[in-house]
């Protein structure tokens, strides 16, 4: 009787000392932070490790689609259920929708000097949204490449184009603002009329067109809208066998928009402090030097290196900037209207 007295009471020390255990290390856990990011966001997961480490963190990150499509998403829940403590992926065209619906914190953390500044919001980084095409396609088949955006709607360049729809996509919206910017409102929107009779195909964001539309990919489309760095990302991920890129940007007048990103604390976040010191990280040194091989995106802090891989993109002579008070207006008309142009 003893002993099974004594065997109880060992195993209940041992029962106790675990559920102390239990305790103590749920209390030690790492606090969460949400990050809501686009779909594009790519950093490597040893970057956030870094960041973890330091701040006894633990990130989690939520993708939510395309830039625009995720900016709704926050401005329809963020002041009921917040999804996120912070956000990236907000840019030149999208931060001050952001601001106007009071879903960013009304206290930023500083920012650090950057190229490309951005209202209410800590610039990461940049790049530039442009037309790019299979070099090869049009080498084999022997047709020249287009000189203006006019030349698209041509006969010949008919069923060519494929790119991401403005409602949901933030180089959609860049290109769509660029047009604007070079042919003026109505101009562009004729444009756009005359693109849908020779057969643009419209994709939910550019994922879609790049990986599945474009002819690189094994698709039909031998242009596509997307960044001027995306043919030093084709020599990269080639893992050597590429000295040259088989895509090439088309720098046509009115087809190429400066884009910032940057990222910012959310209103009604559950850990501010923390989400503070995230998006502040998102310009540290770790983060800058990671985002030209990660997103093939430009660092915006500025005197940041730049990877020697940079070498196969080139940027264009000329990008048309709408003013941003013109943007925050007419935006949402703008997309509405392409919408209606292009889709219906």
């Amino acid at each position: 009787m003893f002993q099974h007295t004594g065997r109880h009471m060992k195993l209940l020390r041992v029962m106790l000392l675990n559920l102390a255990v239990g305790v103590a290390s749920s209390s030690w856990a790492a606090t969460e932070v949400r990050l809501a990011v686009h779909d594009s966001y790519d950093l490597p997961k040893e970057v956030m490790a870094q960041f973890e480490r330091t701040n006894d963190a633990k990130v989690s990150i939520i993708k939510m689609g395309d830039g625009n499509e995720m900016l709704n998403r926050l401005i329809l829940t963020q002041s009921k259920k917040p999804l996120a403590d912070a956000v990236f992926g907000l840019d030149n065209n999208t931060a001050h929708k952001a601001f106007d619906a009071g879903i960013l914190a009304n206290n930023q953390p500083k920012s650090a000097p950057v190229i490309a500044p951005i209202a209410h919001i800590l610039t990461i980084d940049y790049g530039f949204i442009t037309l790019n095409y299979d070099k090869k396609w049009f080498a084999q088949n022997k047709l020249p490449l287009p000189q203006t955006l006019s030349d698209l709607t041509k006969p010949q360049y008919k069923n060519l184009l494929a790119m991401p729809n403005p409602a949901t996509s933030t180089p959609a919206l860049g290109f769509l603002m660029a047009n604007i910017g070079q042919l003026g409102e109505e101009g562009a929107f004729k444009w756009w009329a005359e693109m849908r009779q020779n057969g643009v195909k419209i994709t939910k964001g550019w994922t879609e067109a790049y990986y599945t539309e474009f002819t690189l990919n094994g698709g039909s489309r031998p242009i596509i809208v997307g960044y001027a760095s995306s043919p030093a990302a084709e020599v990269f991920y080639s893992k050597g066998k590429l000295k040259s890129p088989n895509m090439g940007n088309l720098f046509l007048a009115g087809g190429s928009y400066l884009q910032s990103e940057g990222a910012a604390v959310l209103n009604h976040a559950k850990q501010p402090e923390l989400a503070a010191k995230l998006v502040q990280f998102l310009q540290s040194r770790t983060v800058q030097e990671q985002v030209i091989t990660s997103m093939w995106v430009y660092p915006a802090v500025k005197n940041t290196p730049h990877h020697p891989i940079i070498v196969h993109a080139s940027v264009p002579r000329h990008t048309k900037q709408l003013p941003v008070a013109q943007v925050s207006t007419k935006q949402k008309d703008w997309i509405a209207r392409w919408v209606k142009v292009v889709l219906r």
